[in-house]
């Protein structure tokens, strides 16, 4: 098996780890919160892995880039992997409810199994488990925070500088 490396990218919301081998992205951890990820003892820093997906990413949060196209290696289930699948089908900016995305995988009745899936996401903003809203338009339980999820739509709908002021008044 191969080693896993790791990098971090500095961004907006704080500095995201970046992990995987080949250059295959396995993983993308946030700076604090849940959804927070540190290396493992066995994993290798290395400061150059990962050129195209922190590129990407970059581009992401300068406004710059929509859509990612990067060599992913995400680990899962069958389901939670349909379920990622269907994440990067909604476009930038816009949102669904777990129900909804249940439904486009034909599974009417898995919504809470759904926001499971959609937690076990290893790849958050890659695949944009932070369109997943509630039923009620609530934004709900996010890795990264609550803000962090505001702050990714609100940079989808070229709206950041505000949302920014919001989060530098906490």
């Amino acid at each position: 098996m191969p080693d896993t490396r790791y990098t971090f990218l500095d961004t907006p919301i704080g500095a995201l780890l970046l992990a995987g081998a080949d250059e295959r992205l396995r993983c993308i951890g946030f700076p604090t919160g849940k959804g927070a990820v540190t290396p493992r003892a066995d994993w290798h820093r290395d400061d150059a892995a990962f050129a195209e997906a922190r590129r990407q990413l970059s581009a992401y949060f300068e406004g710059r880039l929509t859509r990612f196209d990067l060599d992913l290696d995400p680990r899962g289930t069958p389901f939670q992997r349909a379920v990622w699948e269907e994440l990067t089908c909604i476009p930038p900016g816009e949102t669904i409810s777990y129900g909804a995305l249940a439904r486009r995988i034909g599974r009417p009745s898995a919504s809470r199994a759904v926001g499971a899936a959609n937690g076990a996401n290893p790849l958050p903003i890659v695949v944009p488990c932070h369109r997943v809203i509630g039923a009620a338009g609530s934004l709900t339980g996010f890795a990264g925070g609550l803000d962090t999820k505001k702050w990714l739509l609100a940079l989808e709908r070229g709206a950041t500088s505000r949302v920014s002021e919001q989060l530098s008044l906490l």
